[in-house]
């Protein structure tokens, strides 16, 4: 698992119990748990959106399944939506500045 080890996972669990505490390591877990059930359920959703084709534009098709879940996301969560604003606005700046 991404080159981690029993002891590795030993001294994260150890880390988190002492920055977080007992009393919130259950409501961490429940909340990571909402939000991979809501990846999928919004994976699901889009993927039920888009008709499914031939093998070749398949893979075009799970890239745009992939970009409309990625702008779900920047939409639900304000800070990343803010981010991303600004991103855009440097991005076209220095494309003014090439000109």
């Amino acid at each position: 698992m991404f080159g981690l080890g029993t002891p590795e996972l030993i001294v994260i669990g150890v880390i988190v119990f002492l920055i977080f505490g007992a009393k919130r390591i259950p409501e961490i877990g429940k909340g990571l748990g909402g939000a991979i059930r809501e990846f999928r359920d919004a994976r699901k959703e889009i993927s039920s959106d888009t008709p499914k084709q031939g093998k070749k534009e398949e893979s075009e098709q799970e890239a745009s399944v992939e970009s409309k879940l990625v702008k779900k996301v920047v939409n639900q969560v304000p800070g990343v939506k803010q981010v991303m604003d600004v991103k855009d606005k440097v991005d076209k700046v220095k494309e003014l500045m090439k000109s």
